[in-house]
């Protein structure tokens, strides 16, 4: 027997174990689920020392999404854990790690002042055959999780509503439709768009298309993804900016200023989003606002924004898609944010791009590391921090004058400022760009200080990195990215 007829061989026995495994996942899938989707709605109320989840309502619709393989959560990531148990046998049939809206509010000031709030979230998993018991978990202080809710459904006898689709909402899909089960399948919410808008809106699906498949690692994996486009007209165009005083009669009531950030874009209607989002097969959830400012959100397993007109569009979108789908982490530091003490010293982060190890064989990346790589690694911190705070503080000044100016109407002057901060605001990352590429160890991955809005106890893997600043996302990252897309295709 030769070495070609073994290696054939080989590939056969492979491709036959492969079979098998394949086939075993997915009659587990049919062993404990059909192929529809429940959605379970829940009010998640508390602060920063208290929360708790209370049961609004069960819907279901068709088909579900998901993999039919992958049905346990590996990755280990988010603040929350949604996890489903046969109620008969308590075998774990489903889990997937999540952020919330909420998980963000309990790390800002009014939280920790003891201000409660209600958030309205949901709960997105196969539709069981028989009962099942549903539990959240939450992580503690020292990132263990701990049970913050439980409940059984049975499907025969809960309350589950089935309601029709709305009729004005009109679904946009891509033109190459791949099985839901083995593809990403992301759905692109149109926000501010009026009925007049909607060709707008298809051309801004079309740039989001394009600007998300020329860019890695999604280029290399873009047969993989199904993007369509869910369009409801809203009755006025843009979004609330309520720092400006600016409020419009839109689809999702999206609204800048979340937690008292300008940049930060967000949608708290969440009833009004899931129901709009049902009306195509969806593991991601993208809204598309149709405004020019700069801005946008992403929260983990959950939804990111992004407005269309924004000259740095390409950068914004797979910035807060990263956050959504891989749930990478912010690297940046220097910048303004609402949270406090979002990562507690001395735990290691859940997400994949950002550790508190400073050993090279600790650190996430170990394995994707420069050989022989100093552990951390120098970089020119002093003189970037030095740069990037004088220009925070510009670009804070800027936008006080602009929100100034138009709550006082004066919006002609506002126009002419907004083009100065973004004049501004494209040369000094351009500058930064230059002074990252050309800076020590630069292109190299390692353990770099300055990461998760801390400048010092948390570390990034290159100098330079989508999460970090603009350009491309890192070695790092992709990988990270990559092993979600086989989670879900596979």
């Amino acid at each position: 027997m030769n070495w070609q007829t073994i290696k054939i061989g080989c590939l056969a026995a492979v491709i036959l174990v492969a079979g098998a495994i394949k086939a075993r996942a997915e009659g587990e899938f049919s062993r404990y689920f059909r192929d529809e989707t429940l959605r379970v709605d829940f009010y998640h109320v508390g602060n920063a020392r208290e929360e708790f989840y209370t049961l609004d309502q069960v819907h279901a619709t068709k088909p579900w999404a998901g993999g039919l393989n992958h049905l346990v959560d590996p990755f280990n990531n988010g603040r929350y854990y949604l996890k489903v148990f046969d109620a008969r046998s308590g075998v774990l049939i489903y889990s997937r790690g999540f952020d919330s809206y909420f998980g963000e509010y309990r790390t800002t000031g009014p939280a920790s002042q003891g201000i409660r709030r209600t958030y309205h979230e949901s709960m997105v998993i196969p539709f069981p055959k028989s009962k099942i018991k549903l539990v959240i978990e939450v992580r503690d202080r020292q990132n263990a999780l701990q049970e913050l809710y439980s409940q059984e459904l049975d499907p025969a006898t809960e309350n589950i509503l089935r309601r029709s689709r709305n009729p004005g909402v009109k679904v946009f899909s891509p033109a190459h439709l791949r099985n839901p089960h083995q593809a990403v399948d992301i759905a692109v919410l149109a926000e501010g768009y009026t009925a007049s808008e909607e060709g707008k809106f298809r051309k801004d699906l079309d740039r989001l298309r394009k600007t998300l498949f020329s860019q890695e690692p999604y280029r290399s994996c873009s047969n993989q993804f199904n993007v369509s486009g869910v369009f409801l007209a809203s009755a006025e165009s843009g979004c609330d900016e309520p720092g400006y005083g600016i409020y419009k009669r839109t689809t999702l009531g999206a609204a800048f200023d979340a937690f008292g950030l300008e940049r930060y874009l967000l949608v708290e209607d969440n009833r009004v989003l899931q129901d709009l989002a049902d009306h195509v097969p969806h593991e991601v959830l993208v809204i598309l606002v149709n405004h020019q400012r700069y801005g946008g959100g992403g929260i983990y397993n959950c939804y990111c924004t992004v407005t269309a007109d924004n000259p740095r569009f390409e950068y914004v979108f797979p910035h807060e898609l990263g956050h959504c789908f891989g749930g990478l982490a912010d690297e940046y530091y220097t910048s303004t944010v609402a949270y406090q003490d979002f990562y507690p010293a001395g735990l290691e982060p859940t997400e994949p791009n950002i550790t508190a190890q400073t050993s090279a064989s600790g650190v996430k990346w170990r394995h994707l590391l420069e050989p022989g790589i100093q552990a951390p690694t120098p970089w020119d911190k002093e003189e970037y921090d030095r740069l990037d705070v004088a220009y925070q503080k510009k670009r804070q000044a800027h936008n006080a004058r602009i929100a100034q100016l138009k709550r006082s109407g004066n919006f002609q002057e506002a126009l002419q400022v907004e083009a100065e901060a973004e004049r501004f605001s494209q040369e000094h990352h351009a500058k930064m760009a230059e002074f990252l590429r050309k800076g020590q160890n630069a292109g190299k991955v390692g353990v770099f200080e300055g990461a998760g809005y801390m400048t010092q106890g948390l570390f990034r893997p290159m100098t330079s990195c989508l999460m970090f600043s603009r350009g491309e996302l890192c070695v790092v990252c992709q990988d990270a990215i990559r092993r979600m897309v086989a989670h879900y295709t596979e």
